[in-house]
């Protein structure tokens, strides 16, 4: 069985944070989840975790998906996968990739074809490589007739190896007994007195053994972040490149001013994407959508033909033909039914909005259920918590609400209910009634006269 180690101990200093640097995030998702799931793309699930400063945190994000194994003190890259020996010792007839947690880029096609490489070459190291337009701080690769000789760093590299363009990239197969056996032979006679990963190559070379080299065809698998800069680059670099797939899908982008996309979205042909709007975690947008401006979505599901103004929607799902904004949040939990009309200024948690029903303006509506065709008036609001437990309100079909109504949960409106404005139900109405609920009126004349006798 194939087996990964990924290098996660990083302390990250330039960054200027007490997190480990594979948790810093890039659209959204720490780079050592990146680095996750294109293992899992390719079919690879024996995965051990190498930690480090502030490993506890790595825990923490992984919730015991992995195994994880402590590098106590950070003395290279091959004392951190020594540190992982009895997890390769657990299986020793198959390979081991080892890749970096902070190298988001990865992908999927590099990990399964250099795995091929690394079986018909019958290696004992495959180095994965790329190819540079500019190389300079990156370890070269020194190629043979029959695989490669070692890498050279830059800082000893010559005039002419300085020249070469194909670079390693951090990622390895090795083949896991090999693997166990040249870790046993690395020492730290240098001037970092440190255990290189790399040595591995000259090691198993001198011992007889097979060392190559895949290269890919994507640079970008050499990306990683030193500092909050590189973050940002490969922030960039991530959006536009998810930008790029959803245009090539057919998604409209106007200007892509602010526009943040995570790249387990997915969204219909024909919808159009506004500046300002960031949509996150495993939403999914319909076809001939409008979304945006200013418009925040987390994983929520949306129909055809919505359209979101200004809106901050999560864990909900909106049916077709919606159309909600501006100024409105739906809170998890929420299902706007098709055909509803969510005017501006407007908050809804934990309800159902049926089909065709309009709220209009100015209105709260949180623990209800509404039927279809209900018009909401202005300033009305469910008032679902009364201070301990939280209460739910059902709203009959085609029920008409009066401005500034007041509904008190529990409370059930009938079929075809009205409330006048200015009314507070406190107890469920009937099929057809009309509940009107004012005190009376009383008017004292002459009252501002004599309060403001001195201002007029």
């Amino acid at each position: 069985m194939n087996k990964v180690i990924i290098l996660a101990g990083g302390q990250g200093k330039r960054m200027k944070a007490d997190i480990p640097k594979p948790l810093f995030r890039v659209l959204g998702e720490p780079m050592l989840e990146w680095v996750i799931s294109a293992c899992e793309e390719s079919g690879l699930s024996d995965i051990c975790i190498i930690k480090g400063f502030m490993g506890d945190m790595i825990d923490e994000y992984l919730g015991g998906r992995y195994k994880t194994v402590l590098q106590a003190e950070r003395l290279g890259t091959g004392h951190a996968v020594m540190q992982a020996i009895p997890f390769l010792k657990e299986d020793t007839d198959g390979n081991t990739l080892v890749l970096c947690g902070d190298a988001p880029f990865i992908d999927p096609v590099a990990i399964k074809e250099s795995l091929v490489i690394h079986k018909q070459q019958k290696n004992a190291v495959t180095v994965i490589t790329a190819e540079l337009e500019n190389p300079s701080g990156y370890g070269r690769i020194i190629r043979t007739n029959n695989g490669i000789s070692g890498i050279v760093e830059q800082k000893d590299a010559t005039e002419e190896q300085r020249l070469i363009r194909e670079v390693n990239s951090g990622a390895y197969w090795f083949r896991t007994a090999d693997l166990i056996e040249l870790l046993g032979k690395i020492d730290c006679n240098n001037a970092q007195h440190e255990y290189y990963l790399t040595d591995t190559i000259s090691l198993a070379i001198s011992g007889g053994k097979n060392a190559g080299a895949y290269k890919s065809d994507n640079p970008d698998i050499i990306k990683g972040a030193n500092d909050r800069r590189d973050l940002l680059a490969l922030n960039t670099y991530a959006r536009m490149a998810v930008i790029e797939k959803h245009l090539i899908n057919g998604v409209e982008f106007t200007c892509t001013d602010g526009i943040i996309i995570e790249r387990g979205v997915e969204i219909g042909v024909g919808s159009e994407i506004l500046p300002g709007t960031i949509i996150r975690g495993s939403s999914v947008i319909g076809k001939n959508c409008s979304v945006g401006p200013n418009t925040v979505i987390e994983n929520c599901r949306l129909g055809d033909d919505v359209k979101m103004n200004c809106v901050q929607a999560y864990d909900s799902e909106i049916e077709s033909g919606v159309k909600i904004g501006p100024f409105v949040h739906i809170r998890p939990n929420s299902c706007i039914k098709s055909g509803a009309k969510i005017g501006d200024f407007v908050e809804i948690k934990n309800s159902v909005i049926g089909e065709n029903t309009a709220i209009a303006h100015l209105t709260y509506v949180g623990d209800s259920d509404v039927g279809k065709k209900v018009n909401f008036g202005c300033g009305t609001v469910t008032v679902n918590y009364d201070g301990i437990v939280k209460s739910r309100c059902v709203i009959g079909d085609n029920c008409f609400i009066g401005c500034n109504t007041n509904l008190i949960a529990p409370v059930k409106l009938g079929k075809g209910v009205y409330t006048a404005a200015g009314t507070t139900v406190t107890r469920d109405i009937p099929d057809y009634a009309l509940a009107i609920d004012r005190g009376v009126m009383k008017v004292n004349e002459g009252y501002t006269l004599r309060k403001l006798r001195n201002k007029f």
